[in-house]
């Protein structure tokens, strides 16, 4: 979809407006801006430009934009409202101008004849295969409409507990970080200095100071030796956990963290529950369900837990025979799915089971702050008193003996 950018003169206010515009060509483009009462003054197509590449790359589709994209579509078909005509006038309700030309390329693709479900599977980078198989099967049962709704509301969920999670993250992240940073200083500029006053009065000095002492001399010595090291440990280990068996036990890690390690837990079982509950209301099949709801968890271990269900459950057993024996499955969660198996309301269980870790993950979230607080200040307390006990005590000392 042809990229252009435009220089044009709004002739209500007067003043020249420039920037980019998606359409499929420049009598689009002049049209679209002729809508806004804007007079074009030069049009250019930068489709195959590094202009256009590079403001691509910047303009990046976020979680926010399909939360807001779900929701806009979901309200426009709802209002009987042509799936073409619903996308080409979200086109315009967005400033992204990578969301626009996505929008454009699927409304063009279902306006030559394409099925929504088929024309979103070729943004994989963009929807996963959890939500082309929502809307492909709310196109095969004729509700659509609902089928958008209930995904949006989904999306939205999600989004926001990703939000909740990062904003409880930002008080612990700065106090650390700051730490880190004074300690660092401290090491490299600081104590340097006393540390020339202390050796020239040639007193006996404590150990923890001569420790602090010897610290700051190699981070003074080798600074650069050892920010290439962390450079190199970063890159190594980024590389490391991209693969199958780093990625795992990453995975393994995050689950068996203090605090955190139960909230992941949480965050997990409810992508399963709400994911495979979705599906399941969609029409999709138990089997099919699975191997999506396996892909939208995004953890090696659970991945692992829900493809041997998938195949305990092609070989005739029941949903919960793995689960039941997994310690990282909650009992009641195996419980529970195992009545609503045997009751034949395993949507309605899941949603259930959802709702109730949601909350959890809620309370857990707002008591974040409260819980780490007590472990923060022992940190501080720790690199305070060691300073205390290295540099202040025999300064004190020293003083005292004059």
């Amino acid at each position: 979809m042809p990229i252009y950018k435009y220089k044009a003169k709004d002739s209500l206010k007067g003043r020249i407006v420039r920037g980019n515009i998606v359409a499929f060509n420049e009598t689009e483009a002049s049209h679209k801006l002729y809508k806004k009462d804007w007079s074009v003054l030069k049009l250019t197509d930068i489709t195959n430009n590094f202009e256009s590449k590079l403001l691509l790359a910047i303009n990046r589709i976020k979680g926010k934009d399909l939360v807001i994209f779900f929701r806009q579509f979901s309200v426009m078909i709802t209002a009987n409202v042509t799936i073409v005509e619903s996308l080409t006038t979200l086109v315009d309700q967005t400033d992204n101008i990578s969301l626009q030309k996505m929008i454009s390329e699927i409304a063009y693709d279902v306006d030559s004849g394409a099925l929504l479900s088929d024309a979103m599977a070729k943004k994989k980078s963009i929807f996963s295969e959890f939500y082309i198989n929502i809307i492909r099967s709310g196109e095969t049962s004729g509700k659509l409409d609902e089928v958008l709704t209930y995904l949006a509301d989904e999306v939205e969920q999600s989004y926001d507990m990703v939000a909740k999670i990062k904003n409880a993250m930002i008080y612990p992240a700065f106090i650390v970080g700051g730490l880190l940073i004074v300690g660092v200083v401290m090491m490299i500029f600081v104590i340097p200095e006393l540390t020339a006053i202390l050796t020239e009065t040639g007193t006996a000095l404590p150990w923890s100071t001569r420790i602090v002492m010897a610290t700051a001399s190699f981070m003074e010595k080798y600074i650069l030796f050892i920010l290439v090291s962390l450079v190199a440990a970063f890159f190594g280990l980024k590389y490391y956990f991209k693969t199958k068996a780093g990625e795992k036990q990453l995975d393994y890690v995050k689950i068996k963290l203090p605090v955190f390690g139960n909230l992941f837990r949480l965050i997990y079982l409810v992508r399963f529950t709400r994911s495979l509950s979705t599906l399941l209301k969609g029409g999709v099949n138990i089997t099919k369900s699975l191997d999506i709801s396996a892909k939208v968890v995004r953890n090696r271990i659970y991945q692992g837990l829900i493809y041997d269900t998938l195949k305990s459950v092609s070989d005739g057993n029941s949903i919960v025979s793995v689960f039941e024996k997994a310690p990282e499955i909650p009992n009641m969660v195996s419980q529970m799915m195992s009545i609503g198996e045997k009751a034949g309301k395993l949507d309605e269980t899941l949603d259930t089971i959802t709702d109730f870790y949601s909350k959890e993950i809620n309370n857990t979230l707002a008591n974040l702050t409260t819980i780490l607080e007590p472990m923060i200040m022992i940190v501080m307390a720790v690199g305070v008193g060691i300073m205390v006990a290295a540099v202040i005590m025999p300064m004190y000392n020293l003083a005292g003996s004059f």
